[in-house]
């Protein structure tokens, strides 16, 4: 029997959690482990109990989601901790702020039930949770729009570097992924198998030092292999 998905969950408002946690509870395959009410507390539990997913308010005392999503994917011991962000609108600058600080998709808090179930499923698996549209409001918005994007990080920098070493094809890929395909609309629309999809993007990410496919996306944008206007490339030639 698989092990359930271990959640942990932070919002500083009891009420949502208590409702998250009832939603979640209701799968068989999700157990809620623990719930914090700041991101300092998020940090701490997280550390206690290793959950595979941390679902995270971004708004919240003491630390907040950014600060505390960036202080969890920091930390080596917790590279197996996925933070899915709970957001009022994804538009939100500070959901893009987020994806660069290691979060790895986001989901409303006006989610249907059923949708916030398989918000973690996803991320768990180790998929990142964009949909093309919010990617390029996110990245017009705040990446090429003018808008401040935060403080300057030098991880933007090295991923420059290490995309001179991806391949035609991993670059292709990373595209399409940047673009927000999932691996089955690449593989039916460049005629490849899932699992070759997933093996080049897997290798993309090792090359680049991307945590996941989010935090690609983000690193794609930033470093200018893909434009919020770009058209999904065309098919290639043979793998």
């Amino acid at each position: 029997m698989t092990a359930p998905i271990r959640v942990l969950l932070a919002d500083d408002q009891p009420l949502i959690r208590s409702g998250v946690a009832a939603v979640l509870g209701s799968a068989p395959d999700i157990t809620v482990v623990g719930q914090a009410g700041d991101g300092s507390e998020a940090v701490r539990l997280a550390q206690l109990h290793r959950p595979d997913v941390v679902l995270m308010d971004l708004r919240m005392p003491v630390l907040d989601g950014i600060a505390a999503t960036r202080a969890i994917t920091a930390q080596p011991a917790l590279a197996g901790v996925r933070i899915l962000v709970l957001t009022t609108f994804d538009n939100d600058r500070n959901v893009l702020l987020a994806l660069r600080a290691g979060a790895s998709g986001f989901v409303g808090k006006g989610s249907e039930p059923a949708d916030l179930i398989q918000a973690v499923r996803v991320v768990a698996a180790g998929d990142a949770l964009l949909s093309p549209r919010a990617t390029r409001a996110l990245v017009e918005d705040y990446v090429l729009g003018g808008a401040d994007p935060g403080p300057p990080y030098d991880e933007a920098a090295d991923a420059r570097a290490a995309f001179g070493q991806l391949t035609e094809r991993e670059l292709e890929l990373v595209s399409w992924v940047a673009l927000g395909s999932s691996n089955a609309e690449i593989a039916a629309a460049l005629v490849l198998s899932p699992l070759t999809v997933k093996t080049h993007v897997n290798r993309a990410m090792a090359k680049v030092g991307a945590r996941d496919r989010a935090q690609l996306v983000v690193l794609a944008y930033r470093t200018g292999l893909v434009h919020p206007r770009t058209r999904r490339p065309g098919p290639p030639g043979p793998a």
